[in-house]
């Protein structure tokens, strides 16, 4: 197995993705506009509406987080 073929780790920390594969979403989330603080001291981020609308078009149902 090549260096490219082999798997990426995914890790877990208390039940959520954490790791470089959580942090690459939160970053591309933040990017596309899905999720954003209501000010920048928030310890929490929100779905947007732009969010709301990305998630469903990959299949995640919201209704499981709110």
């Amino acid at each position: 197995m090549t260096k490219t073929d082999a798997p990426k780790p995914a890790k877990l920390c208390y039940n959520h993705i954490g790791g470089k594969l959580g942090t690459l979403l939160l970053e591309n989330f933040i990017e596309k506009g899905w999720i954003a603080k209501g000010n920048s001291e928030d310890k929490h981020y929100e779905i947007t509406p732009e969010g709301e609308k990305g998630f469903k078009k990959l299949g995640i149902d919201l209704a499981e987080v709110k």
